[in-house]
């Protein structure tokens, strides 16, 4: 890649991707000229604009600024969910641009410090956002590139001028995440996903393996007890086990009650004893001790340990709570895979057993729904209600005979459930008795939570 100095401006083709962001924010920090195009306005690409950037919504080469039509002092970067015969991208490639992936911009931006790397199916959104919490409030400090907003930041970038470590989520879709030089690595799962990159278990397997082969002597590597990799680590590569109630790193004498947990942390060479979750569901205890290892390891004190853990606010679109009184529960969560929704489920019925719980389901991609429908149907049946919209296709082309219908046809006997349109989504809830709620999946449909929560407001709170 080109000197970070002699570039004066980058062009992202993909702009308003969460990963996309963190890395246009970065660059608007050194002062470059960032401009880009993405598909659709939304929420975040205002606020990149608001900040800087220069985005348009159009495929049009006339739209991108003259400032960064100067191969010399001009990086592209585009992410992979955009389709190689993209206009702007064909402009680029032809007339001799330098062009990145984003994985690759990230791992160089990146090698020159210790990384702190959370990879994994799921899960590693949250635990990176929390260890970058942990690090960023204490003595230690960090860089972050994350891949959701921080609700204690407002952002998905953080930046130290001092500390030497970098938080990075690991992507594996597009084996994004073997661009990456860890110091420290979690990874919290590798359920099956992506397979229409990866094509079987066996390869996606092989790209987790392939992933711990990076990380740096001296380093270590943090593994979910009881998932299928075998990791491949370099002499000199300490690896440690963890989970919710076992492994080097773990929980005890966990206490859940009145909207509240606390837990001990258990560590290797120490324990931290009645450290609070500021976000108290049932997931975040195995994300917290994942997250809390991370800083342990990386420096930060048991007491600055624990004021974080108390003082994390959580993440936008995980497990990320609209309306929480005792008439209407209303939440989003960005899972899109049956393992999260079925430890997504299984977190609110924890905290509302007695209530209907009501989902509200976007598919994300045709090869997903292709390859899972039946552990779909199965996570949602763990549900009271299941409204299913269409299937959202991000990158993809539309797949005969693959449609939201093959979910709905394998839900249990029983269950109530409905497909609809999701702009005819707000009609159908005004129809309907609610009392717990939830938005999953990654698509677009959480630019219709706004609406949603003004409508169970309305229809609920208003006396």
């Amino acid at each position: 890649m080109k000197d970070l100095e002699t570039i004066k401006s980058v062009y992202f083709v993909g702009a308003g991707g969460i990963g996309m962001s963190a890395l246009i924010r970065y660059f608007l920090s050194k002062g470059k000229v960032v401009a880009g195009y993405d598909r659709t306005p939304s929420e975040l690409t205002e606020r990149l604009i608001t900040e800087g950037a220069q985005i348009h919504y159009e495929e049009d080469i006339n739209l991108i600024p003259d400032s960064c039509k100067d191969k010399a002092t001009t990086l592209v970067v585009y992410t992979p969910a955009v389709p190689q015969e993209h206009a702007e991208l064909v402009y680029f490639r032809e007339n001799g641009f330098e062009i990145h992936k984003r994985s690759q911009v990230l791992g160089i931006i990146t090698r020159s410090s210790k990384g702190l790397c959370v990879a994994g199916t799921h899960g590693k959104t949250t635990t990176s956002t929390m260890a970058a919490h942990l690090l960023h409030q204490s003595h230690v400090e960090c860089t972050a590139f994350l891949g959701g907003i921080s609700k204690n930041y407002g952002t998905n970038l953080l930046l130290s001028s001092t500390s030497p470590y970098t938080v990075i989520e690991a992507d594996e879709f597009d084996r994004s995440f073997h661009w990456l030089s860890p110091w420290l690595s979690v990874v919290t799962a590798t359920d099956p996903d992506h397979l229409d990159i990866y094509g079987t278990e066996e390869a996606y397997l092989e790209s987790f393996r392939h992933y711990t082969t990076l990380i740096q002597p001296s380093g270590a590597l943090i593994i979910r007890k009881g998932i299928s990799l075998q990791p491949d680590v370099q002499p000199g590569v300490k690896v440690y086990t963890y989970s919710k109630d076992e492994g080097d790193f773990h929980a005890e004498n966990i206490r859940i009650g009145n909207g509240e947990i606390f837990i001990d942390f258990i560590a290797p060479d120490t324990r931290i004893n009645d450290i609070q979750l500021g976000v108290p569901v049932s997931i975040n205890i195995e994300n917290g001790v994942a997250a809390m290892a991370l800083a342990h390891l990386s420096g930060a004190t048991d007491e600055e340990i624990k004021r974080g853990m108390a003082s994390f606010h959580g993440v936008d679109r995980r497990f990320d709570f609209k309306l929480k009184t005792d008439k209407i529960v209303f939440l989003s969560d960005y899972a899109h895979h049956p393992a999260e929704i079925a430890q997504s489920v299984k977190s609110i019925r924890e905290l509302y057993q007695d209530k209907k719980i009501t989902a509200i389901f976007q598919p994300h991609l045709y090869t997903r729904t292709r390859d899972f429908y039946k552990d779909f149907a199965d996570s949602l049946s763990l549900l009271d209600e299941v409204i299913l919209t269409e299937i959202y296709p991000a990158r993809e082309q539309p797949i005969p005979g693959v449609t939201s219908e093959l979910i709905y046809n394998n839900l249990r006997p029983g269950i109530e459930k409905c497909i609809c349109k999701k702009e005819d989504v707000l009609n159908l809830l005004s129809q309907k008795s609610i009392e717990v709620l939830i938005v999953l999946g990654a698509g677009d449909l959480d630019n219709y939570v706004p609406s949603i929560t003004r409508l169970l407001e309305q229809h609920y709170l208003k006396s």
